[in-house]
């Protein structure tokens, strides 16, 4: 599961969007950077929060990209020794998968402030990325159907406790690989810490029992939004930005963070970087404090930073997965076990999404 999902910014001309910046990225000028930074609002707040006030301070110019870059244009650029841009958003998957890959460069953790980077949440750093957002994959109920005052799902379990908390349900679907799995072993009674190595059996045993009373597989943000608007489901399964979007427009849901799955983005920069001194300046300030502060208040994605939150207002900050307060009731992701592979070369998460395609036509 990835951000991209929730904002649907993928584009089919990402490949091109690059390769059309290949002649200026390729020159060798001590004062210039390619960055790509995702498209739409998301790219405009990187703009306005990263860009603008980087250059100001280090009179680099930087050229932004505003599109992806994926994993195969990723790959394709080191492979062909034709990287194209300095800096790029990157999985944790890709990240993990790094020592192996050999397609990103070891971020330079010698030139970060100490009291920045001991602020920085140690799961999203690594040694070739350093996390940019934080976001959840959250509990949410219809507040019409679950009044105040009444008995509410609090835990996976109870989700799937359907006599106790009957109403219409929707989880995400797992196609891609990136499904409801803990959750699911949640539910079954595995304790949050015992989740890894999954047990993928256990894991759509559990599914079958909850799979009747599923009305869709989500796939996107935007088809769970309007199930919810519409008031077609009373429980669900929601990214934590889109539920709080909703919640500010007035839609009678509430969030329950308790048992939310932690996942998050970084900046990596491509082995081979043509800039690889100014990428390494710029991944530092912009995973700064005041800097995430103000692209959080621009974008509903939680810090990486937790010093972030001191220069953020506090009713803007506990809408975001990476609040202090939530941190010690919600499970992170291991972006290890999901790209750890097997004898047969597949990873943990191609494996879930085999079993997935299988296991939803029975």
């Amino acid at each position: 599961m990835n951000r991209r999902r929730f904002i649907q910014a993928a584009s089919a001309v990402a490949v091109g969007a690059v390769s059309s910046e290949s002649a200026r990225a390729t020159a060798q000028s001590t004062g210039e950077l390619t960055v790509a930074l995702n498209g739409g609002e998301y790219a405009k707040a990187c703009i306005e929060a990263y860009v603008k006030p980087f250059e100001v301070e280090t009179g680099i110019k930087v050229t932004p990209i505003t599109d992806e870059v994926s994993g195969a244009q990723l790959e394709l650029m080191v492979s062909t020794n034709s990287v194209s841009v300095d800096v790029i958003p990157v999985t944790p998957a890709t990240a993990s998968q790094a020592p192996a890959t050999g397609y990103l460069e070891k971020i330079d953790y010698s030139i970060y402030r100490k009291d920045e980077l001991d602020a920085m949440l140690d799961f999203a750093n690594t040694p070739y990325s350093v996390g940019s957002i934080v976001y959840a994959l959250c509990m949410v109920y219809n507040t019409e159907k679950f009044p105040t005052g009444k008995p509410r799902p609090a835990t996976w379990a109870e989700f799937w406790d359907v006599s106790k908390y009957p109403g219409v349900r929707t989880l995400v679907s797992g196609v891609d690989g990136g499904g409801p799995w803990e959750e699911a072993l949640l539910a079954d009674g595995v304790p949050a810490d015992a989740l890894y190595p999954m047990d993928i059996d256990r894991v759509f045993a559990s599914l079958d029992k909850i799979k009747p009373h599923i009305r869709k597989w989500w796939t996107t943000g935007s088809e769970l939004g309007q199930m919810l608007h519409d008031k077609a489901v009373d429980l669900a399964q929601s990214f934590d930005g889109r539920a709080v979007l909703m919640i500010d427009q007035g839609v009678p849901i509430e969030m329950n963070r308790k048992q939310s799955k932690l996942t998050w983005e970084s900046w990596g920069i491509p082995k081979g970087a043509k800039n690889l001194q100014n990428a390494q300046k710029f991944i530092e300030f912009i995973t700064r404090a005041d800097r995430q502060a103000a692209f959080a208040q621009r974008m509903p994605y939680g810090p990486t930073n937790r010093n972030a939150f001191k220069l953020i207002p506090e009713d803007l900050g506990r809408k975001f997965a990476s609040h202090p307060d939530y941190l010690a009731s919600t499970i992170v992701q291991n972006a290890e076990w999901y790209a750890e592979a097997g004898p047969d070369g597949m990873t943990n998460q191609e494996r879930l999404a085999q079993r997935w395609n299988e296991w939803i036509l029975q």
